[in-house]
């Protein structure tokens, strides 16, 4: 049951403050060697700090190139007013490693931030983290204008067609990955997939079984694929950050909270072009053999502006979502407000969700989607989806809205069950709410 007055807990560090321009760094310099020699001293600046009690590593204001970094426990990274990490991109900073991504174990490439098992770690500050996704994203020809489209045919001519619309791609082996599609998590899976590592873009920051995480003030921006994905972590709190992409960024979330516990998201903005905030927690039977729900969440005073969603839920969730109050958040421009989505082969509940005092405005689809029927698509590659057992059946219990306020949207309310399964969504709340379904008032006042 979501405790109202729950606190997550927050990391502490010690006073030891030490700046990157003080020990070798070099701002104003945007090359691969520059970042990759930033890199080391940043790297090695967080392993001395963690091994020696902690403290806090300070980028000053100025662009600094960076390669990946890693977070290691007791440390807190922080961008002073005006400072920029930009991050460079090669094949040898970036190898490929066995990661989780869209809820299943696959092969990615290592993320530009990435702490796994640490504890008591944070990025604050007022600057930018830029995670160069325009050099790895692929960008769909619909999503565009023309002189758009022709600036990108002039930064490379390597084109997918679909029988849904034309592809750009930043490079050929992004293309020619695509094409391959190498799966697998062995060690020659990864040998074979090597040559097309920006294929397998990573997400912005990627957090595996951390505790006490902070991350405060900073702007992320441009990512690879997902910006935040926090995975399994405990007492994670998300402070007036601000999360960035452009429109037609593919798979650009703004973040995805997955298998987490103890979550308090606030006072942050969302501008991403695809879900704003979206819980998630595995996907199909292979989730579901180990333990992990994604539990005890609270998210307020939030602003999500054009995307897929604004608050989702799903549609990996095979592990269980549920104890989450979502309150005081604006939706603006969405595809959907809320969206609850699984799909048969999923299992799993998401139960007790409560959303209340909900904004929103000009609303392309859905105010409210519950559904069941959401499939995959990823570069026109249907996901097949099959039941084998009754522990594939998702279930949606004890949703509850009250105070939700739409003015314009296609569809007020779209609830969407397993076909002849009404028993997969249940006990389902509306109350004291307003839609305006175009230029109709369809629902007002409810409860």
């Amino acid at each position: 049951m979501y405790r109202e007055n729950f606190k997550t807990e927050l990391p502490q560090f010690s006073d030891r403050q030490v700046l990157i321009s003080e020990l070798g760094a070099v701002s104003g310099t945007f090359s691969d060697e520059a970042g990759r020699q930033n890199a080391k001293v940043i790297n090695h600046a967080i392993r001395e700090l963690s091994e020696h009690g902690g403290g806090t590593l300070v980028i000053p204001a100025g662009i600094w190139a960076s390669a990946p970094i890693r977070l290691l426990s007791h440390v807190r990274l922080h961008l002073e007013s005006q400072a920029l990490l930009k991050f460079t991109k090669t094949r040898e900073d970036y190898p490929l490693v066995i990661t989780n991504y869209e809820g299943q174990e696959c092969i990615r490439a290592i993320s530009p931030i990435m702490a796994e098992g640490a504890e008591n770690i944070a990025i604050t500050g007022d600057g930018i983290i830029d995670g160069s996704g325009d050099l790895w994203r692929p960008v769909k020809r619909f999503k565009v204008t023309d002189i758009q489209w022709e600036a990108l045919l002039k930064k490379s001519s390597f084109i997918l067609c679909t029988k849904e619309t034309e592809i750009w791609m930043p490079t050929e082996t992004i293309l020619t990955g695509n094409e391959k599609n190498i799966q697998g998590t062995d060690e020659n899976a990864l040998k074979m997939a090597a040559d097309y590592y920006d294929f397998y873009r990573p997400v912005l920051l990627s957090l595996r079984h951390c505790k006490k995480i902070l991350l405060q003030g900073v702007t992320f921006m441009n990512s690879p694929a997902w910006n935040l994905h926090p995975f399994f972590c405990e007492d994670l709190t998300v402070d007036h950050v601000k999360v960035r992409n452009p429109y037609y960024a593919q798979n650009g979330d703004g973040i995805d909270v997955e298998s987490c516990t103890n979550v308090h998201i606030h006072h942050c903005t969302f501008e991403t072009g695809d879900d704003g905030i979206c819980v998630k927690a595995g996907k199909n039977a292979v989730a579901r053999t180990f333990y992990g729900p994604c539990s005890n969440i609270h998210i307020h005073d939030c602003v999500v502006y054009e995307g897929h969603g604004g608050f989702v839920i799903g549609s990996e969730m095979s592990r269980d979502v549920r104890d989450i109050l979502v309150e005081r958040c604006t939706f603006l421009g969405t595809d959907v407000g809320i969206r609850l989505k699984s799909a048969l082969g999923r299992g799993g509940r998401i139960e007790n969700i409560t959303i209340r005092d909900i904004d929103m405005m000009q609303i392309k689809q859905e105010a409210v989607i519950l559904t069941m029927s959401y499939q995959l698509n990823l570069l026109d590659k249907d996901e097949e989806i099959i039941q084998e057992a009754e522990e594939d059946v998702p279930h949606f219990d004890g949703i509850h809205m009250e105070r939700i306020r739409c003015y314009g949207c296609e569809t007020a309310v779209k609830i969407d069950p397993l076909a002849g399964r009404s028993d997969t969504i249940t006990n389902v709340t509306l109350r004291d709410s307003m839609i305006v379904q175009n230029d109709a008032v369809v629902i007002e006042r409810i409860g």
